[in-house]
């Protein structure tokens, strides 16, 4: 089975318990659609979790990109000299990233050892930007974000790392005829008319899955995409 996840910020006790809702075993494919790191309390131990998990492909969040701006930083001690020579872009950078949600990435991540950190620094530089698969008959385009500056015709290989990663998706404009555009980044209870704000929304041939997780009353969706089965998991299913 194929299964797609997005936006798990953090929340590990809501990843573990959805991964046994949906009984993910090793013959079974799961992709995250990225913002795994930052705003929840343990986003590096979820992101390490996911990195022993040869089945488990990650596509890269604006989270993840604003971390790589800064975790290389976080390796060095912290000088005169060090600060010196972090320049005013990098400076701002830390402090948008901060501004979002970092304060436990930073936490954890100063928690390891050189090693892990040049592991998870690694392993973040190689995930993915988009994915196209075709899965019981039906063609799907997993990207974290959306389709920014979409028009007709307009190849995937011509969007900008922007466009992907940071812009919404336009979720009253079918992009596709005969491809399901799957995306993260925009909590489904944000989208306007959404009749379903919370649960996973599906109209357009879009399937926005990002169900709030890093929020109070919010969920951590999967969507398996041989069957169209939703499953959910939320902060009273681990309390």
């Amino acid at each position: 089975m194929t299964y797609v996840i997005s936006d798990i910020h953090g929340q590990y006790d809501l990843f573990m318990n959805l991964l046994k809702k949906i009984r993910f075993s090793d013959s079974d494919t799961l992709y995250v659609l990225g913002d795994i790191l930052d705003r929840g309390p343990h986003p590096v131990k979820t992101l390490l979790k996911i990195m022993e998990m040869p089945n488990v492909i990650c596509l890269v969040g604006n989270h993840e990109l604003m971390a790589l701006d800064c975790l290389e930083f976080l390796m060095k001690e912290i000088t005169e000299e060090s600060i010196k020579e972090l320049g005013a872009e990098n400076a701002n950078n830390i402090l948008s990233w901060l501004r979002n949600g970092s304060r436990a990435t930073i936490k954890e991540f100063r928690e390891l050892d050189d090693e892990q950190r040049n592991e998870v620094i690694e392993y973040i530089r190689n995930m993915l930007v988009y994915e196209e698969l075709e899965v019981a008959g039906k063609k799907y385009l997993l990207v974290h974000a959306g389709l920014g500056n979409y028009y007709p015709g307009k190849d995937i290989e011509d969007y900008s790392i922007k466009e992907l990663i940071w812009d919404r998706a336009e979720y009253d404009i079918q992009y596709y005829e005969d491809v399901y555009v799957i995306t993260g980044h925009t909590p489904t209870q944000r989208i306007a008319g959404n009749k379903r704000p919370g649960y996973i929304y599906r109209e357009n041939n879009h399937i926005a899955i990002d169900c709030g997780a890093s929020h109070r009353h919010g969920r951590l969706a999967a969507i398996c995409l041989d069957t169209g089965e939703e499953f959910y998991s939320c902060r009273q299913d681990v309390e």
